[in-house]
């Protein structure tokens, strides 16, 4: 196995949309920077075209991806099959932070599910899509989403949301510029 796509085309759309989790990859950098990997989920993800994706970018306890490709664009995102058929993608790519007012953020966002917790859109510029075997993922039911993330964001309430923001994503733990207050 292991393969490399010129394109993402129908058949490995379809594989990716039937995912409910993936992970985002990125790093600074600077050789004493904090290498990141978040995981994500909820239906957040589009595939935009076949070398374009985006995601839904849900207020987070930080603000790593964001602070890495404003910095630096590089981005490996990695879906993983938990179900019968073992299989891994990534996508590596150069990507981009749309805010809200921006055409990209009001465009990808109506795609999805609203939720108070939305902070960005982020863009990927895909320059290579591989997959590889996954035997070594272990096979998992999905039970479901959980509702934290919502919940939180409909407690604190619109400027209870800005506030948390200000406080927890303006820098990286690297102290990289996180989101524009």
């Amino acid at each position: 196995m292991g393969k490399i796509f010129e394109i993402i085309d129908d058949n490995l759309k379809a594989w990716i949309d039937a995912r409910p989790m993936w992970f985002v990859a990125t790093a600074p950098l600077d050789d004493d920077g904090h290498v990141n990997v978040s995981p994500r989920g909820h239906d957040s993800f589009s595939v935009l075209s076949d070398h374009r994706v985006a995601w839904v970018d849900y207020t987070g306890s930080g603000v790593e991806t964001i602070a890495h490709i404003r910095e630096n664009g590089r981005v490996c995102v990695m879906f993983a099959s938990f179900d019968s058929r073992p299989r891994i993608v990534r996508l590596h790519g150069k990507g981009s932070v749309s805010l809200p007012g921006d055409a990209v953020f009001e465009t990808v966002v109506a795609l999805h599910p609203t939720n108070p917790s939305t902070r960005a859109v982020i863009t990927v510029d895909v320059s290579r899509i591989s997959d590889s075997c996954g035997w070594g993922v272990p096979v998992m039911d999905k039970i479901g989403e959980r509702e934290l993330i919502r919940l939180h964001a409909e407690k604190k309430g619109e400027q209870g949301m800005v506030e948390y923001r200000a406080q927890k994503n303006m820098t990286s733990i690297d102290g990289l510029p996180g989101l524009p207050m």
